[in-house]
């Protein structure tokens, strides 16, 4: 009788585990098959009790290491959900306009997690928007085709005002850019296919006047030095934003070394059914996009804020002249 019991409660928390993760599994290395991902469950090292508390930063310890040995397959998906999409931060957390940096860790990697604490006035304009120079743990350069990207957890975007102490100042309204404690190697894909989906739901919150807590955890295998993929969480006040997902570091038509994040050529590599992806047509599209959203937010201000649209005017001015200097 009490073999039963434990037979039974065993298969309770195997299937409990199994149901927090949500969509993510564990995939072994195989041939055979080319087709998303095998059915081998992917099992949390927590107990049921644990990994219903709500989290500070949205990514336990245990969630972390699961996370890590997730393994790509060839034709899969670039993402899963994590705890069917439902984020483990706590709305009632927030309390101020900040953000959490994290250190870097001993081997120069954003390897924990940053989270906002962020509202409306956090919206960047992309007219600030400056040269990218920082070059985080797994760095390539790109020589032709452009397969890697400096990826912001917390998104440039969303954190207009935010200094790199995490502190909301009104002079800095372009946006965290070049703050190494907030970016990490992202391949072209991730960053301008589907990162941006998530990213764009922060934003269209906060457009409607909402607090929001995002949280990005970039996760390592080990001692590598690029990024395996990030998992993105973010819940709004009111609980009508509710997101949890991970999001492969992936590209299509190539492989890469995660220890030092080289990458090679291979055109049997398929991501979200992609065994190409040219970036150039996505600058374009965003470069289309982004002067219409310029001369909107240009007439906005000056239509409704002058005295900010004026200390616009001067930010932008700087700015312009900084990057001509930088030139030189």
């Amino acid at each position: 009788m009490k073999k039963g019991t434990n037979l039974r409660t065993v298969s309770v928390i195997a299937l409990v585990a199994l149901s927090l993760l949500g969509g993510c599994s564990r995939n072994r290395q195989t041939t055979n098959s080319q087709e998303g991902y095998d059915s081998e469950a992917f099992h949390s090292t927590k107990n049921q009790k644990s990994q219903l508390q709500k989290s500070t930063t949205g990514v336990t310890n245990s969630d972390y290491t699961d996370l890590a040995q997730l393994n790509f397959k060839s034709g899969g998906k670039s993402y899963c959900y994590v705890n069917h999409d439902r984020a483990k931060l706590n709305p009632y957390d927030w309390k101020t306009n900040h953000v959490i940096y994290q250190q870097l860790d001993n081997l120069n990697r954003t390897s924990a997690s940053n989270v906002g604490y962020l509202e409306r006035r956090n919206l960047a304009n992309g007219s600030l928007r400056v040269r990218q120079y920082i070059q985080p743990s797994g760095w390539h350069f790109n020589h032709g085709k452009q397969i890697y990207n400096r990826g912001h957890l917390i998104a440039y975007s969303v954190s207009a005002g935010i200094n790199q102490q995490g502190q909301y100042s009104p002079n800095e309204q372009s946006g965290d850019q070049n703050n190494p404690k907030n970016l990490f190697t992202q391949t072209a894909y991730t960053n301008q296919k589907i990162q941006t989906i998530y990213e764009n739901k922060v934003r269209q919150a906060l457009q409607q006047n909402k607090k929001v807590i995002y949280s990005a955890t970039t996760i390592f295998r080990g001692t590598e030095r690029m990024a395996r993929g990030i998992d993105l969480q973010a819940i709004t006040t009111d609980k009508t934003l509710n997101f949890n997902v991970y999001i492969f570091n992936v590209q299509p038509g190539y492989q890469f070394n995660y220890q030092d994040g080289r990458a090679r050529i291979d055109h049997t590599f398929k991501v979200d059914g992609l065994s190409d992806y040219d970036s150039n047509d996505w600058n374009k599209n965003y470069n289309s996009t982004f002067k219409r959203h310029l001369i909107r937010s240009r007439r906005y201000l000056k239509n409704h804020y002058w005295d900010d649209y004026q200390h616009y005017q001067q930010k932008r001015q700087h700015l312009q002249r900084y990057a001509i200097t930088k030139k030189r």
